[in-house]
């Protein structure tokens, strides 16, 4: 049975997308990728794979630099 407690923290990506007032469903637009892709990484059931180009797109959109993400972007995960 998973934590409740893990279950109620927010993931990094979430924290981030939040922070700029995107939705799921922008942040996918934006970077394009699927919003179950996003939702997917939100909840730490897989990691992001992304160009280049993608992860300098969510990056920008996130306003981080390229060298800022976390390296795991699920729910436990602190910024």
């Amino acid at each position: 049975m998973p934590d409740e407690g893990l279950k109620q923290q927010l993931s990094p990506l979430k924290q981030l997308r939040q922070r700029v007032g995107l939705t799921q469903a922008e942040l996918a637009r934006r970077i394009g990728v699927s919003n179950r892709a996003v939702r997917a990484w939100e909840k730490g059931e897989y990691p992001p794979t992304l160009t280049v180009l993608q992860m300098r797109s969510l990056c920008s959109e996130l306003a981080i630099t390229f060298d800022e993400p976390p390296d795991e972007f699920g729910p436990g995960n602190s910024l």
